[in-house]
């Protein structure tokens, strides 16, 4: 694995139901990548060989969050690139933990 992100998405909602509902849909689309992620309690680890892909997955999230209906998002994002070599990967990091 060449990069790894993880991102935590906030959409603006009424109620935590429909924060759910929506961040239900961006970790979907996260999925339909089909790039190894992990889902936690705050955010969501996503890791490729492709850092353009993994920013574009980014981006999209914050469409995907609007286009379920939030008003406005924010994200925070944590980014790991290592063009020449292996990053730490999500198994490495919490197989030990499981």
């Amino acid at each position: 694995m060449k990069a790894s992100i993880a991102i935590q998405v906030l959409p603006e909602t009424k109620d935590q139901q429909e924060l759910i509902r929506i961040v239900d849909e961006v970790i979907a689309f996260i999925k339909s990548s089909g790039l190894h992620c992990h889902v936690g309690p705050f955010e969501t680890t996503v890791e490729g060989e492709s850092y353009d892909q993994l920013m574009d997955i980014v981006k999209e999230c914050q469409h995907v969050a609007v286009r379920a209906g939030a008003q406005s998002v924010s994200a925070y994002v944590r980014v790991v690139y290592k063009p020449d070599g292996d990053i730490l990967t999500i198994d490495k990091k919490i197989t030990k933990h499981a």
